[in-house]
């Protein structure tokens, strides 16, 4: 059921619409005694996750007992990021996903199923994990908060994949990132309809049912003068991630006329601070880059590969070497079959020789970006020459030559029109 939607594309939704459309949602909702919110953690700061949570506890008070950021393989939060992200909601009702362990499992997406949907890409089987305290902790409403943008593994993220992925375990998350890296980066993102998708939903129909979950979908575009919610949508079903979806596509995806020669991409550091979230510069410009282009990749604040202490290790011994290569490894290497999750990123973060990703980090070394299979460059002298403060979104002249520039690779798709079919 739908429970409240509203669109803006040109001015945007001010904080009292997006406080009124959820109150307006609650009320509809009835009384509720024990409430548990799942937003995204800070690396998706601009969501206006933090804002929408935040109004939910102020709507429910005491009876909002539990507020579990949906990690996924990430760090947990620190208490300045709670603080940047939830303003005064008390950092005593935040709980820390472990995808590792504390789990339950609702069900399993048979083998069969997934093989019909990857096309035969793959053909194992698909836990449907949570984390224990949304089937243990006697709540009757859970309320899941976030965005829907294109995304690299899932198509378009958000809805349930803010449950399965962002509060699920190891092995749901490595087989569901594997899948999408198996059928192909280029034929899933900016979709919504795509074979991880179909995996989730199969276990949200099947095994999430009893599961008191409502969703609350912000869509946000960037622009020249700052972020912009250009639409909320909430319901219990998949009616508001669809339209989400459609509003995403309008906002957040940049058609161009011509493949780019060179890209800038600024990450910014409160935000990116492992290739595994920075890399986002490279899945979401990939089908905009030219043949033999250049991508810059300012990263003030990168200074670990992984967020998660074995993936980084993976990362660092196996490096960014293509998709055949990185199959073949999987194929030989029992510890990358134990983490699809990491050798679907080892794919995902390779351009396969097509253009080169020049890293520009504020922590780590030339070495250690070379031995993934980057290209170093020095971060202080390229952001004088890129000077984040003073390009602007979208084509720039430096120094005689053009450059396209995105300050937020988090933020939307860019795709060459030859390359999105």
């Amino acid at each position: 059921m739908l429970y409240y939607e509203k669109t803006d594309v040109e001015n945007g939704l001010s904080e009292a619409d997006l406080r009124a459309g959820l109150c307006a949602a609650l009320d509809k909702l009835g009384s509720k005694k024990k409430v548990l919110a799942i937003p995204p953690d800070i690396t998706r700061f601009y969501s206006r996750a933090g804002q929408l949570t935040q109004y939910a506890w102020q709507y429910y008070g005491e009876r909002m007992t539990d507020i579990l950021p949906a990690l996924g393989t990430h760090f947990a939060m620190t208490d300045g990021e709670i603080d940047r992200m939830f303003g005064d909601v008390p950092h005593d009702l935040f709980r820390v996903h472990d995808w590792r362990n504390d789990l339950a499992t609702l069900g399993t997406v048979p083998a069969e199923y997934v093989k019909e949907v990857s096309g035969g890409k793959v053909d194992f089987d698909w836990p449907a994990q949570v984390n224990t305290l949304l089937v243990e902790g006697g709540f009757d409403l859970i309320l899941s908060i976030g965005q829907v943008v294109p995304h690299e593994v899932i198509g378009m993220a958000n809805y349930n994949k803010n449950i399965f992925v962002g509060t699920g375990g190891s092995e749901g998350i490595n087989k569901s990132h594997f899948l999408g890296a198996a059928y192909g980066m280029e034929n899933i993102m900016g979709r919504a309809d795509t074979p991880v998708r179909r995996v989730l939903n199969y276990a949200s129909d099947h095994f999430a049912k009893d599961l008191p979950i409502v969703y609350v979908q912000t869509v946000v575009a960037a622009t020249e003068n700052g972020q912009r919610v250009c639409g909320l949508f909430i319901s219990d079903d998949i009616e508001c991630f669809e339209k989400a979806a459609a509003l995403s596509l309008q906002v957040n995806f940049q058609m161009l006329d011509e493949p780019l020669k060179k890209v800038v991409v600024y990450l910014e550091p409160e935000e990116f601070k492992s290739t595994w979230l920075g890399n986002k510069s490279i899945y979401r410009t990939r089908m905009a880059m030219a043949d033999d282009g250049e991508l810059i990749v300012l990263a003030p604040g990168l200074k670990e590969f992984g967020e998660d202490p074995e993936i980084d290790r993976l990362i660092r011994k196996y490096g960014y070497v293509g998709t055949d290569k990185v199959l073949e490894l999987v194929r030989d290497n029992e510890e990358l079959q134990n983490n699809l999750g990491a050798a679907a990123h080892l794919i995902h973060g390779s351009s396969e020789g097509r253009f080169s990703v020049t890293y520009c980090p504020g922590q780590l070394s030339q070495e250690e970006i070379e031995s993934v299979n980057f290209t170093y460059a020095d971060l202080s002298e390229m952001t004088k020459k890129y000077n984040p403060e003073t390009l602007k979104d979208g084509l720039n002249t430096v120094d005689g030559e053009e450059i396209f520039y995105i300050s937020n690779p988090g933020m939307g798709l860019w795709a060459w029109r030859d390359k999105f079919k």
